[in-house]
């Protein structure tokens, strides 16, 4: 039996998509906008919609070459020019070039008097006759609610709503058609709109708490997977920037370099500083010394040729800059040589997600390797802990994502001083404890590695100085069973020191009296050695003295057996002569 092939399955077709070119967007989107299709953009006054339309027909323009048309229905050629000067947008120069028509119809409903039967062929007409002049592949209807204002016969409306949209479609053409929101807030005014759109976009500009915030969220899309979130946005200098902020995962790559924290002794605590593309903390009361220590690893980051952003949102960039000075922190430099970007800007001045879209917009322009953010417990005053902690869970993975070494600083409760009031430990790598130690009268700050993730750290406590030379580490001092730091430390040391001394000059003093005695019991020993010599030498002398006189006495003993008796028989002494010679 022949083996069949097994059948390859042939890729998904996809939706054909148009790129918007607004930042962001085409991300949520997987691409654009659908081509040759209407979408729907809505939202409330000053939400951002002819902006967004603007962008998309011009940057398609200019990046995509797609000419487009643009149909305003309530501001004039020259004014929709001016609007969006301050972008860069050139209308002028690109209607010049014939890649751009800007048409106004005016609609005046006081003017405007419905007799017959009401449609939309003369606008279908005028808008034919531009997009075939230049070739036009991109549509904006600006906006519906001025087009259909003075009609008040709903049925014919929904009619020509229908036949607006089919006819779209059928040229090919990819439209964005911007309509205001109901005043219930439905999404349209005459609920029909979103029906026939193939995609709806919604945007929102809300006000919580003083704190203005712009959304964008993607109601409908056909024949394709998209973002669903709300995802914030902000209108800069060069257009819309939207953060796909949810659409971050954890995939990051990870690097066994460091990055020196910018104190040669925390360093060592840590095993050689942070690892590159991590994030630290370092949180402690007021007057601790976070900003000193964050401002070092800024300079250690800038002196190593990297660049790093710094989010102050305390102190203007002068101020920080004129404070670290005086500890021998200069920032200065860094900022001139290009190295050193700020940002400083007060919490209230965006809502938070704005300014998550901010330091996104700001970590794109400026590239950086290092960011600091100085401090992060500011946040809790524009937000709640949960909504603080779930922007710096973002902004942590998009800066990891990135590769970028993070360090923030937190105020800390006194009493609390182990837990941040926006609970993050667990998304930081390093935590850095700052302490202040009363005793003796004075406060001293103490330095603590909570926490370092993949390395062996110290786990001592250095009592810190904040000189002008920038962050000296020195040992805490133990003794009698507790720690003594700055002047209780000197004095602890000094009292020590004494008592070493008077115990040392009593070793000596010991060890002197040994010697004397020990020399005394040699020469007694000597003497006595001597002694018994003398008294072995006079004994050897006695003993050859008495040797000498034993011997002297056989001898005369001898000699007088020798001497003839006078008292023996004559005979006697002859036999005894000659029995011996016998």
């Amino acid at each position: 039996m022949a083996k069949t092939r097994e059948a390859i399955p042939s890729p998904q077709p996809r939706l054909p998509k148009s790129p918007t070119g607004i930042g962001g967007f085409d991300e949520i989107t997987g691409g654009g906008v659908p081509t040759g299709r209407p979408t729907l953009v809505c939202g409330g006054a000053g939400s951002g919609k002819t902006l967004f339309a603007m962008e998309f027909l011009v940057k398609g323009v200019t990046d995509y070459n797609e000419p487009g048309v643009f149909v305003a229905f309530e501001e004039t050629p020259a004014e929709l020019a001016q609007n969006v000067a301050s972008l860069g947008f050139r209308l002028n120069e690109l209607v010049a070039k014939g890649k751009l028509v800007l048409d106004h119809v005016r609609i005046e409903r006081s003017e405007i008097e419905v007799t017959g039967e009401y449609d939309l062929e003369g606008l279908f007409v005028r808008l034919g006759y531009h997009i075939d002049t230049i070739g036009a592949k991109r549509v904006v209807l600006d906006t519906l609610e001025a087009l259909f204002a003075s009609l008040p016969n709903e049925a014919i409306l929904r009619a020509e709503l229908r036949r607006l949209f089919r006819w779209l479609k059928e040229r090919g053409v990819t439209a964005v058609i911007t309509a205001e929101r109901g005043p219930k807030g439905e999404l349209t005014r005459h609920g029909l709109e979103e029906y026939v759109s193939d995609c709806v976009v919604v945007l929102d500009h809300r006000v919580t708490e003083q704190v203005s915030t712009r959304r964008l969220r993607i109601v409908k899309y056909r024949g394709t997977l998209h973002g669903t979130n709300e995802y914030p946005f902000l209108i800069e200098q060069d257009g819309i920037s939207i953060l796909p902020i949810t659409s971050v995962e954890l995939r990051h790559t990870v690097s066994s370099e460091r990055v020196s924290s910018g104190v040669e002794r925390l360093d060592a605590m840590l095993g050689g500083g942070y690892y590159k593309g991590s994030t630290a903390l370092v949180s402690g009361t007021a007057g601790t010394g976070k900003t000193s220590i964050a401002a070092s690893f800024a300079a250690a980051v800038c002196g190593s040729g990297k660049r790093c952003l710094y989010l102050a949102f305390e102190e203007s960039e002068d101020q920080v800059v004129r404070n670290m000075r005086s500890i021998g922190i200069d920032l200065g430099a860094c900022v001139r040589k290009g190295l050193l970007g700020f940002h400083a800007s007060r919490p209230s001045a965006y809502g938070l997600e704005m300014h998550l879209v901010k330091i996104h917009s700001l970590i794109n322009d400026c590239r950086p390797d290092a960011v600091v953010m100085d401090p992060i417990s500011n946040m809790i005053s524009i937000g709640s802990p949960a909504e603080v902690n779930s922007l710096l869970n973002r902004l942590i993975d998009f800066l990891k994502g990135r590769g970028i070494t993070a360090l923030f600083t937190s105020l800390a409760h006194p009493d609390t001083t182990e837990m941040t009031e926006i609970a993050i430990s667990s998304l930081i790598d390093t935590w850095i404890l700052l302490r202040t130690v009363e005793t003796g009268g004075e406060r001293n700050r103490t330095l603590h590695i909570l926490k370092s993730r993949g390395m062996a750290h110290s786990n001592q406590v250095r009592e810190f100085t904040i000189t002008d030379r920038g962050i000296q580490l020195t040992d805490v001092y133990i003794g009698e069973g507790q720690v003594f730091t700055g002047a209780s430390r000197a004095a602890q040391e000094a009292r020590d020191r004494a008592e070493e001394l008077a115990r040392r000059q009593e070793r000596e003093r010991r060890q002197r009296e040994f010697e004397r005695k020990r020399k005394l019991a040699q020469a007694q020993i000597e003497a006595l050695m001597l002694q018994m010599q003398q008294d072995e030498e006079e004994l050897a002398m006695a003993f050859a003295q008495d040797r000498m006189r034993d011997e002297a006495r056989a001898l005369d003993r001898k000699r007088s057996s020798e001497l003839p008796r006078a008292d023996a028989p004559a005979g006697a002494s002859k036999k005894r002569t000659a029995g011996k010679g016998e």
